[in-house]
């Protein structure tokens, strides 16, 4: 039995007073727009986001390939980081869904420079792709959940700016970054024309996220929602739930953040293990020094109640979240040491 999952922020289950709230929930019919409580989360998460109007969208992998299928047209191109969750973990759609090129840069830990951007930029020429979008995400998964600097966001959007390109935001832990960084959502939301939040994941939600960007943007939206079966019934019964999490569960996330550090710190000084900075909720190691491989490191784990994720059969991740209590650290991090230390 699972006791210690840090595979995602994902794995959070609705709190009982969440569930409270999702079962008082006034509902209509979302797909005709009569829905009153997501019409609320998504006039809500417009105002957080300081954009005109928003969308509520069953997952995160939904609001990129819809903001793929709107901002390009097929065969143009997405400037993006290598690690970016809209190359590495959604099934290919940017090619099998919008057709879409991906021209990725080497960042650093997930984030790059403005003259990176600026460098991948196609002349304008009949036989190349068209650039058309950059594509930041917030925090980078596969960065380490590194946040993205506001200056560094801004030049990227100077370039993109002056070149006549589109700027998208993957927000799935956009809170994250507002809370390790001090700095608003909507100050993040304001260098991209489209952005998105998950709720799933450090809101702990059971599923869905809220895209928002203009209001003709929004409405083409609202076509491919149709067109790929994410228009919805009485959805006000989750949505309910991304209002509670909004009002409850955003400052508390510095408490996730505060408990990676003290997971790293520990990992850290666990003999052949090496961890990665540390700015959020995801912590990366390598277990290269155990002699272990990742797949049986993490089955020895799950023999002791705890559980993480492989990125490959060197680096592991572990994050942590709403279900993860400060006194569950010590305990996980005695399994990571019987584990490490059995060759």
């Amino acid at each position: 039995m699972i006791e210690i999952d840090l595979y995602s922020d994902t794995q959070t289950r609705p709190s009982k007073p969440m569930r409270e709230a999702m079962a008082k929930a006034e509902v209509g019919d979302e797909q005709q727009g009569s829905d009153p409580t997501v019409n609320a989360l998504n006039e809500r998460v417009a105002d957080l986001l300081g954009k005109e109007d928003a969308l509520f969208l069953p997952s995160g992998t939904m609001c990129n390939q819809i903001a793929l299928l709107v901002h390009c047209r097929p065969g143009e191109e997405v400037i993006c980081d290598r690690t970016a969750h809209i190359v590495t973990s959604e099934g290919g759609g940017g090619a099998a869904l919008a057709s879409v090129m991906f021209n990725t840069v080497d960042g650093e830990r997930g984030i790059f420079t403005a003259a990176q951007a600026e460098a991948a930029i196609r002349p304008d020429s009949r036989y190349a792709p068209r650039s058309k979008l950059v594509e930041v995400e917030q925090t980078n998964n596969r960065g380490g959940g590194s946040v993205w600097p506001l200056e560094k966001l801004r030049a990227v959007t100077a370039v993109a700016r002056k070149h006549k390109l589109s700027l998208h935001m993957d927000g799935a832990r956009l809170m994250n970054a507002q809370v390790a960084s001090g700095v608003k959502a909507r100050e993040f939301a304001k260098e991209v024309d489209t952005v998105w939040l998950d709720l799933t994941k450090g809101l702990a939600c059971p599923l869905g996220a809220v895209l928002a960007g203009p209001k003709d943007f929004i409405a083409e939206c609202w076509r491919w929602k149709q067109r790929m079966g994410g228009s919805m019934r009485q959805a006000g019964i989750v949505a309910a739930a991304g209002l509670y999490a909004l009002d409850h569960n955003i400052d508390r996330l510095a408490q996730d953040h505060a408990n990676a550090k003290a997971l790293a710190k520990g990992l850290a000084e666990i003999p052949g293990i090496a961890v990665e900075p540390v700015e959020t909720n995801l912590v990366f190691f390598d277990i290269s020094g155990t002699g272990i491989k990742g797949r049986d490191f993490n089955a020895a784990l799950m023999k002791l109640g705890v559980r993480v994720s492989l990125n490959d059969d060197r680096r592991l991740r572990a994050l942590t979240h709403l279900d993860i209590p400060a006194s569950a650290i010590p305990k996980a991090l005695d399994a990571f040491r019987r584990v490490a230390m059995r060759n």
